[in-house]
């Protein structure tokens, strides 16, 4: 239950008596002398009310209303009036204050209009809430492609894990799209609108690994001209992406765990500690613990790095999203290049469901580029029959049901009279390969 009251009266006696009021009645208080003060530190979405009288020097009341409208036209604002005001005070309800008290009011009075307007506030405020997620969860389907369970399993992850203040550790194999993933995590997220910035652990030599990490000051080593910021200075208040986190030398996995416990560094060739608040999304292939095991791996690093794992399923174990994979890359790949794409036959698309996909997504997206530019069938090199005819035939079917569903928008009428399917027999397929209709409406 929200219980938040902004107070914006120039009067001091007013304003200690309010809040007194208020705060034995458990309302959270915030007490302006002038409407200026309030607008300064007025947060978006801000879960309250707010409670102004009408005459005060500067902006007046009916201004801060205007204001506070324009930046949020749900935002409940009550004014306290004269009784030489209450015909003004009408007029202003007009042009949306939610309600006015005529002074001297009672504290009864007071508290039924907060409660009021705090109520409609909170629903208002929830409707936002669920707007975002159904904005974000369709924002995701768009970025993070698949129909299979397992990746409506991570996208139901990554939206519940974007939110919260924790590191996330991503296993997945080469090509699996692991910054993909953390790019997703940091987006759906309240560091959206600061920095992203990735560092491939495995890309770096490791005599410049620190300079890379910490950034150093003019001279601080032979060749360091100049001052210069480093990747975790410059994500401060954003997200860390680690890539290959595994091959960061142990010497600075000491000094990196040491900036997630104490949110301070140091820069090399200076003495002086620079706070950073930022969030730390690694990756690896191999599994953390394991590697810290056999000494190649900071074990209590390891921790701090794991808070929340993701697994991202390799393509061979998802073989129902290749046809959609294989659309998206090839119609992406024709608008740059000016193509047209033809569709598959069924003996080209059984080719692409029985391989097994060693580089995963990334070497799909490399095959559907190649048939784009006509430089052969779409067929990956060394294609294997990695799966049993009945294993092939099942990711088939599978395909074939949610082809015909997208293609009519979970028209079921529609999909039973293309595909000749009883009833019966359509209900059982669709349980059996984890479909549901509104998936595609």
């Amino acid at each position: 239950m929200l219980n938040a009251v902004i107070v914006v009266d120039d009067e001091a006696s007013i304003r200690t008596a309010v809040e007194q009021w208020l705060s034995l009645s458990g309302f959270d208080v915030q007490l302006f002398s002038r409407a200026e003060a309030c607008l300064a530190q007025l947060p978006k979405d801000f879960p309250g009310v707010v409670l102004s009288d009408v005459r005060m020097p500067g902006l007046s009341g009916l201004e801060l209303l205007a204001e506070v409208r324009r930046r949020d036209a749900d935002l409940p604002v009550i004014l306290l009036t004269g009784h030489g005001d209450v015909p003004m005070a009408v007029e202003a309800m007009r042009d949306g204050a939610y309600d006015f008290l005529e002074k001297p009011f009672s504290p009864e009075a007071l508290l039924n209009s907060l409660r009021r307007a705090l109520d409609k506030r909170g629903l208002i405020l929830e409707n936002r809430r669920l707007h975002q997620q159904a904005d974000h969860r369709t924002q995701l389907e768009n970025s993070l492609l698949g129909v299979s369970r397992s990746m409506q399993n991570l996208r139901r992850q990554v939206l519940d894990l974007a939110t919260l203040p924790v590191n996330v550790l991503i296993r997945g194999e080469t090509g699996s799209g692991k910054e993909l993933v953390a790019r997703c995590l940091h987006d759906f997220g309240p560091r959206a609108k600061k920095a992203f910035v990735a560092l491939n652990c495995a890309a770096i030599p490791e005599q410049l690994f620190e300079a890379e990490l910490f950034g150093h000051e003019s001279g601080a080593f032979t060749g360091a001209q100049g001052k210069r910021i480093g990747k975790l200075e410059y994500a401060h208040g954003g997200t860390l992406f680690l890539d290959e986190i595994e091959s960061m030398p142990l010497a600075q996995q000491v000094k990196l765990l040491r900036v997630l416990q104490e949110q301070k560094l140091e820069r090399l060739g200076s003495n002086q500690s620079i706070h950073v608040d930022l969030r730390i999304i690694a990756a690896t292939k191999p599994d953390l613990l394991e590697e810290a095991r056999a000494g190649r791996f900071r074990e209590d690093l390891a921790y701090r790095l794991n808070v929340a794992q993701l697994r991202l399923p390799p393509l061979r174990e998802r073989r129902e999203d290749i046809p959609l994979l294989f659309d998206h890359f090839a119609q992406s790949a024709a608008e740059r290049l000016g193509r047209s794409v033809e569709p598959l036959s069924g003996a080209q698309l059984g080719r692409l469901l029985s391989h097994d996909w060693p580089g995963n997504v990334r070497e799909l997206a490399n095959v559907a580029e190649r048939q784009v530019l006509g430089l052969g069938e779409p067929e990956p090199e060394g294609i294997e029959a990695g799966q049993s005819l009945a294993a092939q035939q099942e990711a088939f079917e599978a395909h074939c049901l949610k082809a015909a569903l997208t293609r009519h928008k979970g028209d079921i009428k529609a999909v039973l009279a293309e595909l000749q399917l009883p009833r019966r027999t359509f209900n059982e397929k669709m349980q059996r390969h984890g479909l549901v209709r509104e998936m595609f409406l």
